[in-house]
């Protein structure tokens, strides 16, 4: 049986969403980026313009980033942290999505 690739792609972005075309949406809107990575990882390298808070500081930080009053894309190393974060940033109103690691998210921008 041949599977359609057009009809599993649409699947695919129907269930997992399609993320370059979700940055892209965030980043017309005015987005901020968030390195939730260590401070560490940070200083070997982030993407220009973003803001850092570690993601064990984002919880504690919700009010400052409900300042900034724009939707938000964070990233770290693989992904995990920074989907850890969006989730954390969208249960207290913030909207967010995860860009996944910086270095394919700088590629997307």
């Amino acid at each position: 049986m041949r599977i359609d690739n057009h009809y599993t792609m649409g699947l695919l972005n129907f269930l997992f969403g399609n993320k370059t075309k979700n940055i892209q949406e965030f980043k017309e809107r005015g987005a901020v980026l968030l390195d939730v990575r260590t401070k560490e990882e940070w200083n070997k390298g982030h993407i220009e313009g973003a803001k850092h808070i570690p993601v064990q500081e984002v919880s504690a930080k919700i009010s400052e980033i409900k300042k900034w009053d724009k939707p938000v894309i964070t990233y770290c190393a693989s992904g995990m942290r920074s989907g850890n974060a969006a989730k954390t940033l969208n249960k207290h109103g913030v909207e967010a999505i995860n860009g996944g690691g910086w270095k394919s998210l700088q590629n997307k921008l």
